[in-house]
Formats: structure tokens, C-alpha cells, sequence
């Protein structure tokens, strides 16, 4: 009882001890701003702990606009603006000296934040999911291999477009490109990666078993159990800090089937690297790795983070390629009569198809730049601050005044609204016209499809040369694209996981007119 009158008198103490503190520290930020010669940023919708902005991205998301809607925001905003999102400050751009800022110039300032618990479950320690050390250790361990010449090794491409072609109707039928894209990079980047093709576009007789013999069943399987599992790694992005509660069953089911197969392949490399007298003589990318450490757990990491980049983001740009040709004959038309031009028809091929000589093809690299900047395979990223720092610009009555960023506050730049300003393309910045390239090819930090600084995709190349690789050989095949979309549209329905790909598909007729 004589405790009583004491409880109310501390309650009181440490209320008055928080509400101090949190009057130092909002002095403290206030001179530091003031310090670094900030103003603040326009604000975006804030109310209520940022709640309601979490609902309405999520209501956006199940409609397959959410990447609009984020983009729409600008337009109410400014190019810069801050929010509140689940309680937390959000500080979201599309101003390229900001992006350069946090990817580059103020590196250190910026870390993944929750990123590498959020996917640690199907990725584990690799590229993608690190900061710091460990991720220096993982870089500088992928790294050699994507400065070799086998990078570029169009022979080990050319059976899987082969199989490609088979797998489209030669009848003026209509099929769904994408799907037959997505398969062909699984089979590409295994291949690449494992020395083994999990054979995705092969009849199950002429599969090797591995997967059949594993609880994935099968190829189509591996990709299902793959494409859940990121599904679930970005509900458990947008959750933030309560990426926890996104930890069903069947995420942790997928992950297990997908880590299976891996460390299959993981297991061939280091017994490889046992009994070197085995090994084949072409060059395979997980034994060139397994040469640099026996981790069998970091192995499997590296790979599926590679293998989520070297497969979603070229299939990624080659449906996006495709849709847009489907929908531009002219711009169809004189790619395939430069791409003829250069190499040859399939029945009359002059000249052997190399990555350098595909760089000579000037249309090619304008049409893949535009389908880039358009519908970018990665079109949101975000940073989280290590320190209090700044942006340099969107603070200010004109946005120009650098702008204060509080430690722990999450930065997100939007590539896809970004690539799509008029005062960086024009009035026409929404528009697919390839001419522009010819028009001015260089740019900076406002064209960013493969990121940039020290974090800069390493597989840039590599995806470049598959994509232009694959869009000739498809090219000297079919001189007839046409579009098969019963609704037709200039923007596509957005499905984007961890790379964004179309809801709908991209159907279209591919032929050759003399075989009908």
C-alpha cells in the first residue's frame, strides 16, 4: 500500500523523461538540417501512422496496379516527397541526383535494411540480401566469373532457342510469348550456371531425371516452386519490419523444393572439385566458383541469387520486347531487315552471330534501350539511412534544397516513373518510339535499368547478350509478328514480384509467311 502513491509518480517521471527526450533529439536533427542547409520536402499522404497508405498500396497491388499508382503519386507530390508508411518516415524520389546520391556518391550512408531477413529464406547470404562485408566478399566472389569470355557463349544459347522455336505454332496460331521466355531463361541460366539444363522446353523423355527423382516432380515444377517462393519474398518486402507474419506453409515448402534441386547441382560441383579428373572442359559457373570456397551453403546462396537475376529479368525484357513489337510493325519490320542485313536469314545465315558483331546492329541496342526504359524488369528499389545525412535536392519552395534524412528513415527510387519524365524524354516520355536513342544515346543517372554505383548488376552483359542473341535468332526465323491481345493496350497489366513481368501474358502470331 505505501508503494501506491510511488507507481503514478514514476509513470509521471518517465513520461516527462521520453517527451524531453524526444524534444532534444528533434533539436538536435533541426540543427543538423539546419547544418547541412536543408529545407524540408513536400509531404505525401501521412494520416494515421501512414495505416491508410499501407491499405491503399495494398488494395493496388491485388488490382495489379500498384506500380501506376506509386507512379501516379508524383504527379500530386513533386518528384520528391516524404510520408509516413506503417509509422515509419518514407522519403520516395525519381530526382537522378538523389538516386546517384544513394546509390553512389553517399554509398556508405545506405544499407538493404530488413532486406536480407525478408529473404533469407529462399536466398539466404548472397548479392542481393548482404550489406557490407559480407556482401563485398560475395561480389568480389561472383564478379571474375562475369568478366570471362564464357559470359558470352552463344553456342550453349543457340540449342535453347532452337527448342524455342519448336514450341511455337508455325500455323498463324496465337501462343503466349512470355511464358515460352520465361522457360527458356530457366533453361539458359541453369545451363550457364550448373552445367545442366533443368530442360523446360524438353519432352520428359529427353529430361536427365534429377527433378524427376526430386519432390519438384519435374521442370514446370522447380519454376512453380521458384515463382511462390518469390511471390511470398515480396509480400514480405511490402510488410517491412512485420515481414515475419508473411511465413506460411506453403513458402516454407517452396523454398525447401527449390533449395533440393540446388544443392543437387551444388553437391556435383564440389565432388567435381574432389575428383578433378572428371571434369568436363567447358566452362561451368558454379565449379569456377566452388574452385574459390567448399561452403556448400554459400554456394547454393550465390546461385539462387544469380539464378533469380539471370533468369526473371531477361525473360522480363524479352516479353516486354515483344509486346511492343507486336504493337509497332514498322519498328518490327526494320529490325528484322537490319538484323537480315547483317547476319542472314535461318536459311541463308552469311555471317556468324557474336556479341560483338550483335553491338554493330545499332537498331537492335535502341529498341532493347527503349524497352528498358519503359517497362525497366526491376521498377522499384529502396535504401534504408545508416546515419542522419542528406539528399541533395526536392526540398524548398522549387525542390532544389537538399533535403534531411534521418537515420533509419526508408529512401525508395522509382526507376519506372523515373524513365518516364518529360522534361528527360519529351512530351512523347510514354510513348514507344526506338528513334529517340538515335536521336541522343547518352544518358545518366535518369536512364537506370540495371541499377548502379558499387551495386550495379553485375549480369548487365550477360543479359544483354541473350536478349539480343535471342531477339536475331528469333528474327532470321519469323518475318511476321502480329499482335494476339483480344484487348489490346499501350500499357501492359503489371505483375511484379521481385521482377515485373505481364499479368496477361503477350500473346501474339509469330510466322514465317513462306511455310504457310
Amino acid at each position: 500500500m505505501l508503494l501506491s502513491p510511488v507507481i503514478p509518480l514514476l509513470g509521471a517521471l518517465y513520461a516527462t523523461f521520453v517527451i524531453l527526450r524526444y524534444l532534444v533529439q528533434l533539436h538536435q536533427h533541426r540543427q543538423q538540417a539546419k547544418s547541412l542547409h536543408c529545407q524540408p520536402a513536400p509531404a505525401g499522404s501521412s494520416n494515421f501512422f501512414g495505416i491508410p497508405a499501407f491499405f491503399r498500396l495494398t488494395k493496388a497491388v491485388r488490382e495489379k496496379r500498384w506500380i501506376d499508382y506509386l507512379t501516379d503519386q508524383y504527379s500530386l507530390y513533386g518528384n520528391t516527397f516524404t510520408q509516413r508508411f506503417l509509422a515509419r518516415n518514407l522519403i520516395t524520389s525519381i530526382e537522378p541526383e538523389n538516386v546517384k546520391a544513394i546509390l553512389a556518391t553517399q554509398f556508405q550512408d545506405f544499407c538493404l535494411g530488413t532486406r536480407h531477413e525478408q529473404f533469407y529464406p529462399l536466398l539466404g547470404d548472397g548479392i542481393f540480401t548482404l550489406d557490407g562485408a559480407g556482401w563485398s566478399h560475395a561480389r568480389g566472389l561472383l564478379r571474375p566469373q562475369f568478366t570471362r569470355d564464357q559470359v558470352a557463349d552463344l553456342a550453349l544459347l543457340d540449342d535453347h532457342i532452337k527448342h524455342l522455336v519448336d514450341l511455337i505454332p508455325k500455323d498463324r496460331s496465337s501462343f503466349d510469348i512470355q511464358r515460352l521466355f520465361f522457360l527458356l531463361t530457366l533453361d539458359s541460366a541453369t545451363h550457364f550456371l550448373f552445367g545442366e539444363s533443368v530442360g523446360c522446353m524438353l519432352p520428359p523423355s529427353e529430361t536427365t531425371g534429377v527433378l524427376e527423382k526430386s519432390s519438384v516432380g519435374n521442370a514446370q515444377g522447380f519454376a512453380e516452386a521458384f515463382g511462390t517462393a518469390q511471390d511470398y519474398l515480396a509480400a514480405r518486402s511490402r510488410a517491412q519490419g512485420l515481414y515475419w507474419l508473411v511465413n506460411p506453409k506453403e513458402f516454407r515448402e517452396a523454398n525447401r523444393r527449390v533449395h533440393e534441386v540446388v544443392d543437387h547441382y551444388v553437391n556435383v560441383a564440389l565432388e567435381s572439385k574432389r575428383n578433378p579428373e572428371k571434369k568436363e572442359g567447358r566452362y561451368i559457373f558454379l565449379e569456377a566458383l566452388a574452385a574459390d570456397t567448399d561452403d556448400p551453403k554459400m554456394l547454393r546462396d550465390n546461385m539462387l541469387n544469380i539464378l533469380l537475376a539471370g533468369r526473371d529479368t531477361t525473360a522480363s525484357l524479352l516479353s516486354s520486347t515483344f509486346f511492343y513489337l507486336a504493337q509497332h510493325p514498322h519498328v518490327f519490320a526494320r529490325l528484322r531487315r537490319e538484323i537480315v542485313e547483317a547476319f542472314g536469314d535461318a536459311k541463308n545465315s552469311r555471317v556468324e552471330i557474336t556479341q560483338s558483331k550483335l553491338k554493330e546492329v545499332s537498331y537492335l541496342r535502341y529498341v532493347l534501350n527503349e524497352v528498358l526504359r519503359l517497362q525497366p524488369p526491376v521498377p522499384v528499389n529502396f535504401r534504408v539511412a545508416t546515419k542522419n545525412t542528406s539528399l541533395p535536392v526536392g526540398g524548398g519552395p522549387d525542390q532544389r534544397s537538399p533535403i534531411y534524412v534521418k537515420k533509419g528513415s526508408m529512401v525508395a527510387y522509382n526507376v519506372f516513373a523515373m524513365h518516364r519524365r518529360n522534361d528527360f524524354w519529351g512530351k512523347d516520355a510514354r510513348i514507344f518510339r526506338p528513334e529517340r536513342w538515335e536521336e541522343n544515346a547518352k544518358h545518366g543517372w535518369e536512364y537506370l535499368p540495371f541499377n548502379g554505383g558499387p551495386r550495379i548488376c553485375l549480369g548487365q552483359q550477360y543479359a544483354l547478350t541473350e536478349a539480343s542473341y535471342t531477339v536475331a535468332r528469333l528474327l532470321q526465323h519469323f518475318d511476321t509478328l502480329e499482335n494476339a491481345d483480344p484487348h489490346p493496350r499501350q500499357e501492359p497489366i503489371k505483375q511484379s514480384n521481385l521482377t515485373m513481368m505481364h499479368d496477361q501474358g503477350v500473346p501474339v502470331r509469330l510466322y514465317a509467311s513462306d511455310l504457310i
